[in-house]
């Protein structure tokens, strides 16, 4: 008889230890990493907003540079990222760290990295990265090209193309996002003539007018995807964020209509709107279709 109580008690304890177990999981924030791109900081705060909103996880954004980020998810500081944009752009980060993470799936298709130029720039003068060559355009363009951070998979894509066109008397201008942008705001209200990276999607297209020159070397690679990763056993802990984030998926131009919005208004104003205009996509990231 006693031996049966002190198996019944037992049996409960460990019923009760692995429920704490189970709510202290729940009860910790889901850490998601992202570096300050804009298309970044949109998809992530999205992500966050519906998983504290609709699954009533806690989340702790962590804004770090690009590497850290893939080191962070790989080490299990942070569960996930948003931004893994593969196969080319950021090889060397994920090569280093692709047997420690798992790709939950693809936020969206079809990204694109490039270099630009104003519209006011006559296409028989810009129309390819091959065109930088030539005296004029030099002279034009001051021998720089307006680049981003130093991290960046654009930035040691770019530095390629320089040698790959024979460009290597012009500057890779080496700062961050918002240094490019100012850089290309100040530009278009004087109509200077600039070059400079950029990446689809991003608000910039839909505030300038603005157009990627070729590259016809592919210096720059092609046609990206997305992804989300996350740290190895995050879909055990944390399944129906893990699911949500599986499918979680948005055309580039609706990406883009919303990072323009929240340049115009702000990010909270911008990813409210989104979710208001998209409640059969919202309820299909959620499950509940």
């Amino acid at each position: 008889m006693i031996k049966k109580i002190v198996s019944l008690s037992l049996a409960a304890a460990m019923a009760s230890s692995v429920a704490t177990t189970a709510l202290a999981q729940d009860a910790e924030p889901v850490k998601i990493g992202w570096a300050a791109w804009s298309d970044a900081e949109f998809v992530t705060k999205l992500a966050a907003k519906l998983i504290e909103d609709e699954l009533g996880q806690e989340v702790e954004l962590v804004q770090t540079d690009v590497a850290p980020l893939y080191q962070g998810v790989s080490r299990g500081d942070l569960d996930a990222m948003m931004m893994a944009w593969l196969p080319q752009t950021h090889a060397d980060y994920y090569a280093k760290i692709k047997d420690d993470v798992e790709t939950l799936g693809t936020v969206y298709e079809g990204a694109k990295l490039g270099w630009v130029v104003p519209n006011y720039i006559p296409e028989d003068a810009i129309s390819s990265i091959e065109d930088l060559s030539k005296d004029e355009v030099k002279e034009k363009l001051d021998n720089t090209v307006q680049g981003i951070d130093p991290g960046a998979g654009l930035t040691r894509l770019s530095k390629q193309a320089l040698e790959d066109y024979g460009l290597e008397d012009y500057k890779l201008q080496i700062s961050s996002e918002a240094g490019m942008l100012t850089t290309v705001d100040r530009a278009i209200r004087s109509e200077d003539w600039f070059v400079a990276t950029s990446w689809s999607p991003h608000w910039m297209f839909g505030k300038y007018d603005i157009r990627y020159i070729d590259d016809p070397k592919n210096s720059l690679g092609e046609a990206e995807h997305v992804d989300v990763l996350a740290r190895k056993g995050f879909k055990d802990d944390k399944p129906e964020v893990a699911a949500f984030l599986s499918r979680m998926q948005l055309p580039i131009s609706d990406l883009e209509a919303g990072m323009f919005d929240a340049q115009e208004t702000s990010y909270d104003e911008a990813i409210a709107k989104y979710i208001k205009d998209h409640p059969d996509q919202v309820k299909a990231w959620i499950g509940e279709e």
